[in-house]
Protein backbone atom coordinates (compact mmCIF):
# COMPACT_ATOMS: atom_id res chain seq x y z
CA UNK A 1 0.00 0.00 0.00
CA UNK A 2 2.52 2.23 0.86
CA UNK A 3 4.51 1.39 -2.40
CA UNK A 4 1.68 2.15 -4.36
CA UNK A 5 1.07 5.38 -2.71
CA UNK A 6 4.73 6.29 -3.49
CA UNK A 7 4.53 5.52 -7.26
CA UNK A 8 1.29 7.80 -7.21
CA UNK A 9 3.43 10.52 -5.88
CA UNK A 10 5.80 9.78 -8.38
CA UNK A 11 3.83 10.09 -11.55
CA UNK A 12 1.81 12.87 -10.29
CA UNK A 13 5.40 14.51 -9.53
CA UNK A 14 6.40 13.77 -13.36
CA UNK A 15 3.43 14.88 -14.79
CA UNK A 16 3.57 18.20 -12.64
CA UNK A 17 7.48 18.36 -14.27
CA UNK A 18 5.74 17.71 -17.68
CA UNK A 19 3.53 20.48 -17.56
CA UNK A 20 6.07 22.77 -16.12
CA UNK A 21 8.69 22.04 -18.83
CA UNK A 22 6.03 21.77 -22.09
CA UNK A 23 5.31 25.85 -21.72
CA UNK A 24 9.06 26.84 -21.10
CA UNK A 25 10.69 24.46 -23.96
CA UNK A 26 7.80 26.32 -26.13
CA UNK A 27 8.60 29.65 -25.43
CA UNK A 28 13.00 28.48 -25.23
CA UNK A 29 12.25 26.64 -29.38
CA UNK A 30 10.60 30.93 -30.00
CA UNK A 31 13.25 32.61 -29.10
CA UNK A 32 14.01 35.32 -31.31
CA UNK A 33 16.92 35.77 -33.21
CA UNK A 34 19.92 38.24 -31.61
CA UNK A 35 19.79 41.51 -32.83
CA UNK A 36 22.47 42.53 -35.06
CA UNK A 37 25.39 44.13 -33.67
CA UNK A 38 26.30 47.94 -35.23
CA UNK A 39 28.91 46.50 -37.63
CA UNK A 40 26.83 43.50 -38.94
CA UNK A 41 23.36 45.74 -39.35
CA UNK A 42 26.12 48.17 -41.41
CA UNK A 43 27.19 44.87 -43.64
CA UNK A 44 23.66 44.47 -44.38
CA UNK A 45 22.85 48.04 -45.18
CA UNK A 46 25.32 48.36 -47.26
CA UNK A 47 24.82 45.20 -49.08
CA UNK A 48 22.20 44.32 -51.70
CA UNK A 49 19.55 41.73 -52.69
CA UNK A 50 18.88 40.11 -56.16
CA UNK A 51 16.04 37.22 -56.50
CA UNK A 52 16.97 33.98 -58.10
CA UNK A 53 14.06 31.73 -58.89
CA UNK A 54 11.74 33.46 -56.37
CA UNK A 55 14.40 33.50 -53.24
CA UNK A 56 16.35 36.21 -52.16
CA UNK A 57 19.97 36.50 -52.09
CA UNK A 58 22.26 39.03 -50.18
CA UNK A 59 25.47 40.08 -51.67
CA UNK A 60 28.00 42.85 -51.32
CA UNK A 61 29.55 44.80 -54.29
CA UNK A 62 32.26 47.13 -53.77
CA UNK A 63 34.30 49.38 -56.49
CA UNK A 64 37.90 49.50 -55.76
CA UNK A 65 40.72 50.17 -57.92
CA UNK A 66 39.61 52.91 -61.07
CA UNK A 67 40.84 51.92 -64.06
CA UNK A 68 41.60 48.17 -63.88
CA UNK A 69 40.06 45.24 -64.94
CA UNK A 70 40.46 42.98 -61.91
CA UNK A 71 37.10 41.23 -60.40
CA UNK A 72 37.45 39.02 -56.91
CA UNK A 73 34.22 36.74 -56.48
CA UNK A 74 34.36 35.81 -52.14
CA UNK A 75 32.74 32.23 -51.71
CA UNK A 76 32.47 31.70 -47.44
CA UNK A 77 31.73 29.09 -45.78
CA UNK A 78 30.17 26.97 -43.81
CA UNK A 79 28.31 27.70 -41.62
CA UNK A 80 28.54 31.48 -41.36
CA UNK A 81 28.24 33.92 -44.00
CA UNK A 82 30.17 36.99 -46.49
CA UNK A 83 30.77 38.56 -43.20
CA UNK A 84 33.67 36.07 -42.82
CA UNK A 85 35.62 38.11 -45.36
CA UNK A 86 35.21 41.67 -43.86
CA UNK A 87 38.61 41.86 -42.18
CA UNK A 88 40.23 41.57 -45.79
CA UNK A 89 37.28 43.85 -47.69
CA UNK A 90 39.23 47.03 -47.92
CA UNK A 91 42.92 45.34 -48.88
CA UNK A 92 41.23 43.52 -51.52
CA UNK A 93 39.60 46.71 -52.73
CA UNK A 94 42.93 48.43 -52.86
CA UNK A 95 43.75 45.70 -55.43
CA UNK A 96 40.91 45.12 -57.56
CA UNK A 97 38.22 47.04 -59.62
CA UNK A 98 35.09 44.83 -57.97
CA UNK A 99 35.11 43.17 -54.81
CA UNK A 100 32.29 40.25 -54.76
CA UNK A 101 31.13 38.11 -52.41
CA UNK A 102 27.67 37.01 -51.57
CA UNK A 103 25.63 35.10 -48.95
CA UNK A 104 24.89 31.08 -50.13
CA UNK A 105 21.35 30.42 -50.18
CA UNK A 106 20.57 28.78 -46.57
CA UNK A 107 23.39 30.99 -45.20
CA UNK A 108 23.19 34.65 -43.90
CA UNK A 109 20.91 37.39 -44.99
CA UNK A 110 19.67 35.14 -47.92
CA UNK A 111 16.28 33.35 -47.91
CA UNK A 112 16.19 29.93 -46.43
CA UNK A 113 13.54 27.69 -47.41
CA UNK A 114 12.81 24.88 -45.83
CA UNK A 115 12.35 21.69 -46.58
CA UNK A 116 14.74 22.21 -49.67
CA UNK A 117 17.21 20.47 -51.08
CA UNK A 118 20.55 22.54 -50.82
CA UNK A 119 23.42 21.87 -53.12
CA UNK A 120 26.31 22.65 -53.99
CA UNK A 121 25.13 22.62 -58.08
CA UNK A 122 22.31 25.26 -57.11
CA UNK A 123 25.04 27.21 -54.89
CA UNK A 124 27.45 27.11 -58.15
CA UNK A 125 23.89 28.23 -60.35
CA UNK A 126 23.35 31.51 -57.68
CA UNK A 127 27.08 32.48 -58.29
CA UNK A 128 26.91 32.71 -62.12
CA UNK A 129 23.30 34.83 -61.68
CA UNK A 130 24.64 37.01 -59.53
CA UNK A 131 27.53 37.81 -62.11
CA UNK A 132 25.08 37.68 -64.97
CA UNK A 133 22.74 40.34 -62.77
CA UNK A 134 25.72 42.55 -62.42
CA UNK A 135 26.37 42.66 -65.82
CA UNK A 136 29.75 40.52 -65.19
CA UNK A 137 29.10 37.14 -67.24
CA UNK A 138 31.48 37.64 -69.70
CA UNK A 139 34.25 39.01 -67.91
CA UNK A 140 37.14 36.72 -66.41
CA UNK A 141 36.85 36.81 -62.55
CA UNK A 142 39.53 35.61 -59.39
CA UNK A 143 37.92 33.22 -57.36
CA UNK A 144 38.78 33.25 -53.77
CA UNK A 145 37.07 30.51 -51.60
CA UNK A 146 36.98 29.02 -47.69
CA UNK A 147 35.60 25.76 -46.54
CA UNK A 148 32.41 25.44 -47.85
CA UNK A 149 33.05 28.03 -51.09
CA UNK A 150 35.74 25.61 -51.91
CA UNK A 151 33.02 23.21 -53.09
CA UNK A 152 31.61 25.61 -54.75
CA UNK A 153 34.31 26.56 -56.33
CA UNK A 154 35.44 23.76 -57.82
CA UNK A 155 32.11 22.51 -59.45
CA UNK A 156 32.40 26.21 -60.84
CA UNK A 157 35.53 24.85 -62.33
CA UNK A 158 34.20 22.07 -63.78
CA UNK A 159 31.74 24.11 -65.95
CA UNK A 160 34.58 26.35 -66.90
CA UNK A 161 36.31 23.63 -67.89
CA UNK A 162 33.60 21.72 -69.64
CA UNK A 163 32.88 25.09 -71.44
CA UNK A 164 29.18 25.32 -70.16
CA UNK A 165 26.98 27.84 -71.11
CA UNK A 166 26.38 29.97 -68.85
CA UNK A 167 29.41 29.17 -66.44
CA UNK A 168 31.94 31.99 -65.56
CA UNK A 169 35.18 33.06 -67.22
CA UNK A 170 37.31 31.84 -64.39
CA UNK A 171 40.96 33.98 -64.60
CA UNK A 172 42.57 32.03 -61.00
CA UNK A 173 41.79 30.06 -58.34
CA UNK A 174 42.56 30.79 -54.36
CA UNK A 175 40.84 27.85 -51.85
CA UNK A 176 41.60 27.60 -48.52
CA UNK A 177 41.03 25.04 -45.89
CA UNK A 178 38.06 23.69 -47.25
CA UNK A 179 37.57 19.96 -47.49
CA UNK A 180 38.29 19.33 -50.49
CA UNK A 181 39.32 15.86 -50.47
CA UNK A 182 36.48 13.92 -48.71
CA UNK A 183 39.22 11.02 -47.32
CA UNK A 184 41.09 13.61 -45.00
CA UNK A 185 38.26 15.75 -44.34
CA UNK A 186 37.61 15.26 -40.38
CA UNK A 187 33.93 16.68 -39.79
CA UNK A 188 33.13 18.38 -36.18
CA UNK A 189 30.82 15.34 -33.76
CA UNK A 190 28.08 18.13 -34.40
CA UNK A 191 27.98 18.05 -37.90
CA UNK A 192 28.15 14.51 -38.18
CA UNK A 193 25.08 14.48 -36.01
CA UNK A 194 22.86 16.85 -37.74
CA UNK A 195 24.24 15.17 -40.97
CA UNK A 196 23.46 11.42 -40.45
CA UNK A 197 20.79 12.26 -37.49
CA UNK A 198 17.40 10.87 -39.67
CA UNK A 199 14.59 11.61 -37.37
CA UNK A 200 16.87 13.43 -34.74
CA UNK A 201 18.59 16.19 -36.94
CA UNK A 202 15.25 18.06 -36.75
CA UNK A 203 14.82 18.40 -32.95
CA UNK A 204 18.69 18.70 -32.94
CA UNK A 205 18.52 22.12 -35.16
CA UNK A 206 15.91 23.48 -32.65
CA UNK A 207 17.78 22.90 -29.55
CA UNK A 208 20.89 24.13 -30.84
CA UNK A 209 21.52 27.54 -29.27
CA UNK A 210 24.08 30.02 -29.01
CA UNK A 211 25.89 27.91 -26.01
CA UNK A 212 26.02 25.16 -28.27
CA UNK A 213 26.93 26.72 -31.19
CA UNK A 214 29.87 28.36 -29.86
CA UNK A 215 31.44 25.74 -27.89
CA UNK A 216 31.08 23.92 -31.13
CA UNK A 217 33.01 26.66 -33.52
CA UNK A 218 35.75 27.42 -31.08
CA UNK A 219 37.73 24.60 -31.52
CA UNK A 220 38.25 25.28 -35.21
CA UNK A 221 40.14 28.17 -34.53
CA UNK A 222 43.61 28.40 -32.84
CA UNK A 223 44.13 28.84 -29.57
CA UNK A 224 45.52 32.52 -29.80
CA UNK A 225 43.51 33.80 -32.24
CA UNK A 226 39.77 32.67 -31.16
CA UNK A 227 36.65 34.90 -32.34
CA UNK A 228 35.76 37.29 -29.00
CA UNK A 229 32.21 36.61 -27.62
CA UNK A 230 31.08 39.39 -29.70
CA UNK A 231 31.93 37.84 -32.89
CA UNK A 232 30.58 34.75 -31.79
CA UNK A 233 27.57 36.51 -31.51
CA UNK A 234 27.81 37.93 -34.98
CA UNK A 235 28.35 34.57 -36.27
CA UNK A 236 25.22 33.24 -34.75
CA UNK A 237 23.19 36.14 -35.47
CA UNK A 238 23.80 35.64 -39.33
CA UNK A 239 23.03 31.89 -38.84
CA UNK A 240 19.48 32.59 -36.89
CA UNK A 241 18.41 35.17 -39.45
CA UNK A 242 15.82 33.74 -41.37
CA UNK A 243 15.04 30.66 -39.07
CA UNK A 244 18.77 29.64 -40.42
CA UNK A 245 19.49 26.63 -37.37
CA UNK A 246 16.59 24.84 -38.98
CA UNK A 247 18.46 24.08 -41.99
CA UNK A 248 21.28 23.28 -40.76
CA UNK A 249 21.06 19.68 -40.87
CA UNK A 250 19.57 20.26 -44.84
CA UNK A 251 23.20 21.85 -45.68
CA UNK A 252 25.18 19.72 -44.48
CA UNK A 253 24.52 17.45 -46.84
CA UNK A 254 27.29 18.67 -48.94
CA UNK A 255 29.66 16.46 -46.94
CA UNK A 256 28.34 13.50 -48.64
CA UNK A 257 28.33 15.54 -52.02
CA UNK A 258 31.45 15.93 -51.66
CA UNK A 259 31.97 12.19 -51.60
CA UNK A 260 29.85 11.26 -53.92
CA UNK A 261 31.12 13.36 -56.45
CA UNK A 262 34.97 13.82 -55.80
CA UNK A 263 35.84 12.52 -59.10
CA UNK A 264 34.02 15.50 -61.00
CA UNK A 265 35.48 18.00 -58.48
CA UNK A 266 38.97 16.92 -57.49
CA UNK A 267 39.49 15.65 -61.32
CA UNK A 268 38.24 19.80 -62.05
CA UNK A 269 41.09 20.90 -59.76
CA UNK A 270 43.85 18.51 -61.28
CA UNK A 271 42.70 19.05 -65.00
CA UNK A 272 42.76 23.12 -65.42
CA UNK A 273 46.04 25.15 -66.54
CA UNK A 274 44.51 28.19 -64.64
CA UNK A 275 46.90 29.15 -61.63
CA UNK A 276 45.87 27.54 -58.28
CA UNK A 277 46.84 28.40 -54.93
CA UNK A 278 45.96 27.48 -51.50
CA UNK A 279 46.14 29.45 -48.36
CA UNK A 280 46.67 26.65 -45.21
CA UNK A 281 45.71 27.58 -41.77
CA UNK A 282 47.71 24.26 -39.97
CA UNK A 283 46.59 24.03 -37.03
CA UNK A 284 43.00 23.32 -38.57
CA UNK A 285 41.28 20.01 -37.26
CA UNK A 286 38.82 19.80 -40.33
CA UNK A 287 41.57 18.96 -42.85
CA UNK A 288 44.65 18.05 -40.28
CA UNK A 289 47.96 18.75 -41.21
CA UNK A 290 50.20 16.75 -42.45
CA UNK A 291 47.55 14.59 -44.10
CA UNK A 292 45.65 17.17 -45.88
CA UNK A 293 48.79 18.97 -47.34
CA UNK A 294 50.78 15.82 -48.41
CA UNK A 295 47.16 14.81 -50.55
CA UNK A 296 46.95 18.07 -51.66
CA UNK A 297 50.82 18.17 -52.81
CA UNK A 298 50.20 14.98 -54.70
CA UNK A 299 47.32 15.40 -56.58
CA UNK A 300 47.86 19.18 -57.55
CA UNK A 301 51.50 19.33 -58.23
CA UNK A 302 51.47 22.40 -60.19
CA UNK A 303 49.37 24.16 -57.65
CA UNK A 304 51.35 27.03 -55.14
CA UNK A 305 50.48 26.86 -51.55
CA UNK A 306 51.16 29.16 -48.37
CA UNK A 307 51.53 28.01 -45.38
CA UNK A 308 50.30 30.36 -42.45
CA UNK A 309 51.66 30.57 -38.77
CA UNK A 310 51.58 26.85 -37.03
CA UNK A 311 49.09 28.31 -34.27
CA UNK A 312 46.29 29.28 -37.52
CA UNK A 313 43.67 27.16 -38.08
CA UNK A 314 40.63 26.49 -39.70
CA UNK A 315 39.16 30.22 -40.55
CA UNK A 316 42.95 32.00 -41.72
CA UNK A 317 40.79 35.21 -42.87
CA UNK A 318 39.80 35.46 -39.69
CA UNK A 319 42.64 34.46 -37.23
CA UNK A 320 44.93 36.21 -39.49
CA UNK A 321 43.88 38.64 -42.20
CA UNK A 322 47.34 40.40 -42.78
CA UNK A 323 48.87 37.04 -43.00
CA UNK A 324 46.11 35.98 -45.52
CA UNK A 325 45.89 39.02 -47.45
CA UNK A 326 49.98 39.33 -47.76
CA UNK A 327 49.68 35.43 -48.66
CA UNK A 328 47.06 36.41 -51.46
CA UNK A 329 48.28 39.54 -53.06
CA UNK A 330 51.32 37.35 -53.49
CA UNK A 331 49.66 34.85 -55.73
CA UNK A 332 47.61 37.24 -57.80
CA UNK A 333 50.90 39.12 -58.27
CA UNK A 334 52.84 36.26 -59.28
CA UNK A 335 50.96 35.95 -63.06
Amino acid sequence: MVRRDRLRRMREWWVQVGLLAVPLLAAYLHIPPPQLSPALHSWKSSGKFFTYKGLRIFYQDSVGVVGSPEIVVLLHGFPTSSYDWYKIWEGLTLRFHRVIALDFLGFGFSDKPRPHHYSIFEQASIVEALLRHLGLQSRRVNLLSHDYGDTVAQELLYRFKQNRSGRLTIKSLCLSNGGIFPETHRPLLLQKLLKDGGMLSPILTRLMNFFVFSRGLTPVFGPYTRPSESELWDMWAGIRNNDGNLVIDSLLQYINQRKKFRRRWVGALASVSIPIHFIYGPLDPVNPYPEFLELYRKTLPRSTVSILDDHISHYPQLEDPMGFLNAYMGFINSF
